[in-house]
């Protein structure tokens, strides 16, 4: 008998008729002779709810405390477990819901972005042996002294992939409104098609680079652990992306998707003097603001002065500025700070790239050939990265996955 944890997201779960359709394709893994484990998002819309009322009850321009916040947040998932359960033992299943806590979920102290420092699985193992199925609330668990505590974006893939590991489950599913990971958003490449497997690294970079199909804290935690998982659709029985490690096989395709991101900004300080140190204190103000920096770049020195700049979310650039105004007072009057949205960041992911030249050559001609400008680039192993005007991305995405062959 094989043990199988399925992750249902919010939208899979929506409404009271996709809860009991989620209940019956859970029966069905159930009746193919599998003990199943399924983890659950709140419904579509309560989190967005329980936010707005906690805004309504503590007034404008003051914020609930991050305790009580968690507290909150966690019954949205625990109506959705109670539903579930409910729905499955109307149809003649046993089941048994369970918030993080009663599952044996423990996490720092971190409340609204806790990490998770052990699971204890013998009372769901217990649970399983009895013949029952799990219904687990994601996105939760409980500190060592019992506080609730929550996990943040994410958090329910996380619950599934780090339960997955907890029980030595055979597979993890990841249901949701998708049927994988594909190529490109089909939304903006029409003809973008469906990855059958992808590699842990690959995923990870994708998702670093605006694939929203899962949140890179899941991808990271399920390759530290072996956890191999499938990303499907809860709304067909389509086979979905399986998510590994990397195979020598894979390393044939040279690139396996393009991703974007739109809304981001470049911010510039000019005039930098080029000095042990100097970097340190820029970039040590912006994360003191918890502002994420992505792409970094800074001009060869030949006069003891350079140019550094970087990408954040175009919301974080008032913040990064108020940052770094006290920083830039102490580098020298010539220096100055200047601020650019409007752009996007293009990326081609491949674990193939490490053995391939001139896939950046291929792209850049691509792009340089249907007149797209690149602000900044970037480089790992396996990913290429460039910025450009947001009012282009579209046509960008559509040029590079064309030139590498993606779409078949």
């Amino acid at each position: 008998m094989s043990l199988i944890v399925q992750k249902y997201g919010g939208t899979s779960v929506g409404t009271p008729e996709r809860i009991i359709h989620v209940a019956r394709k859970i029966i069905e893994t159930r009746d193919a002779g599998n003990q199943v484990i399924a983890v659950v998002s709140a419904m579509a819309g309560v989190t967005n709810r329980l936010i707005e009322l906690a805004g309504q009850v503590t007034g404008e321009g003051k914020s609930p405390t991050e305790r009580e916040m968690d507290v909150l947040l966690a019954t949205g998932e625990q109506t959705t477990i109670a539903l579930t359960a409910m729905a499955l033992n109307a149809m003649g299943a046993k089941a048994v819901s369970l918030t993080g806590a009663q599952a044996g979920i423990e996490t720092d102290g971190v409340h609204t972005k806790a990490r998770i420092s052990n699971i204890s699985p013998a009372g769901v193992q217990a649970l399983l042996d009895e013949g029952n199925i799990i219904i687990l609330a994601g996105f939760q668990g409980k500190t060592a002294d019992g506080k609730i505590t929550t996990l943040g974006r994410g958090g329910s893939d996380l619950t599934a992939i780090a339960m997955a590991a907890a029980v030595d489950a055979d597979l993890c599913q990841i249901f949701t409104d998708v049927d994988g990971v594909y190529t490109c958003d089909p939304r903006v490449v029409p003809e973008a098609r469906k990855i059958p497997e992808i590699s842990y690294d690959e995923l990870l970079e994708m998702a670093s680079s605006g694939t929203k199909v899962m949140q890179s804290r899941s991808v990271e935690f399920a390759k530290k652990f072996g956890v191999r998982f499938e990303v499907r659709s809860s709304l067909n029985n389509n086979p979905g992306t399986l998510v590994r490690e990397e195979t020598m096989s894979m390393e044939s395709v040279v690139i396996r998707g393009v991703s974007l991101e739109r809304a981001q900004a470049k911010v510039t300080i000019a005039g930098v003097p080029d000095l042990p140190g100097t970097a340190g204190k820029i970039f040590g103000a912006v994360a003191a603001a918890n502002i994420l920096v992505d792409m970094i770049v800074q001009n060869v020195s030949k006069t003891g002065i350079t140019d550094i700049s970087f990408t954040v979310h175009k919301d974080d650039v008032a913040k990064a500025e108020a940052a770094l105004r006290p920083v830039l007072s102490e580098l020298g009057e010539a220096v100055s700070l200047e601020a650019q949205d409007g752009i996007a960041k293009l990326s081609v992911v491949g674990i193939g790239m490490r053995s391939h030249s001139g896939v950046a050559a291929e792209m850049f001609q691509a792009l340089s050939e249907a007149g797209i400008n690149i602000e900044m680039i970037s480089t790992s192993e396996i990913k290429i990265t460039v910025t450009i005007a947001e009012s282009q991305i579209d046509e960008a995405a559509q040029v590079t996955h064309e030139v590498f062959g993606l779409a078949g």
